[in-house]
């Protein structure tokens, strides 16, 4: 069956802004806060609520679509087959719980493995960024513009300082030499604002070692939009279907960073 995009995108934007008005109208309310894999991985009841309403509607909408949510309430996707939306209902549930800002839901719905729609929406600041696939990619109403060409010495760079600290299990004296060669660093606790943030011109890249496909899907499509390249670590392919490492940039950032600090190394 074909789809029609521009409904699904309607369809989807009414959902999103009901979802981040249930959000905001929850910051006078106390929150039950629980820990997932450690005591820093944080869960709250919008988190499991958010995703709940969206697996409802999306499944009231039509039953055919599958959902990989962040919380386990959409189905057991182990192939892209089919019209699949992968859901983070809050991405950055500790700025949310801490700050009450810095957080974001995300949303990429994909066609047999294709990236269809994306859309990462800044709850607080009223920010939608959204991309539907050959029409570029939006925040609100204003286009972003195609990502022009920087140098590795003048990109403002996202990582996280985990990864530039002694880990055991991270090779963090290959990624200190790019914090040193970069302009400047950011880290905003949020994977799918700093993906919204390279799509929209103001981050140049972004590495993280460690995201899971709601992390990803969204940003994807936006930063592809514009002209951006997302990969691994390794220069390949998310899959999608389980956690991988990122490199998202600027295409002349990621082709300048992979190549002179990251190829070969990992």
């Amino acid at each position: 069956m074909t789809e029609n995009w521009n409904e699904i995108d309607r369809f989807a934007k009414d959902l999103i802004h009901h979802a981040g008005e249930t959000i905001k109208n929850s910051f006078k309310d106390k929150l039950s806060i629980e820990s997932k894999s450690n005591a820093n991985d944080l869960v709250t009841n919008m988190d499991k609520e958010i995703e709940q309403y969206f697996v409802k509607e999306i499944r009231r909408y039509n039953p055919d679509h599958k959902i990989l949510g962040e919380e386990g309430y959409g189905d057991q996707v182990t192939s892209h087959e089919g019209t699949v939306w992968i859901v983070d209902p809050i991405d950055g549930t500790m700025n949310f719980v801490h700050q009450q800002r810095n957080f974001a839901i995300s949303i990429g719905i994909y066609h047999n493995g294709i990236g269809m729609l994306g859309y990462i929406y800044d709850v607080v600041l009223d920010e939608l960024y959204h991309a539907h696939k050959g029409n570029g990619a939006y925040m609100n109403e204003e286009k972003l513009k195609p990502l022009k060409p920087v140098p590795v010495s003048e990109a403002i760079f996202s990582i996280n300082a985990t990864w530039i600290t002694p880990h055991e299990k991270v090779p963090y004296q290959i990624f200190g030499p790019i914090v040193h060669d970069v302009r400047g660093t950011r880290s905003y606790g949020s994977a799918a604002l700093e993906l919204a943030y390279v799509a929209a011109g103001r981050l140049d890249g972004y590495l993280t070692m460690r995201l899971a496909p709601w992390d990803i899907a969204g940003g994807k499509i936006l930063i592809e939009e514009v002209g951006g390249v997302v990969t691994n670590l390794q220069n390949q392919t998310h899959s999608l279907l389980g956690k991988d490492s990122l490199f998202a940039g600027n295409a002349d950032v990621h082709n300048e960073i992979y190549q002179n600090y990251l190829q070969g190394k990992l």
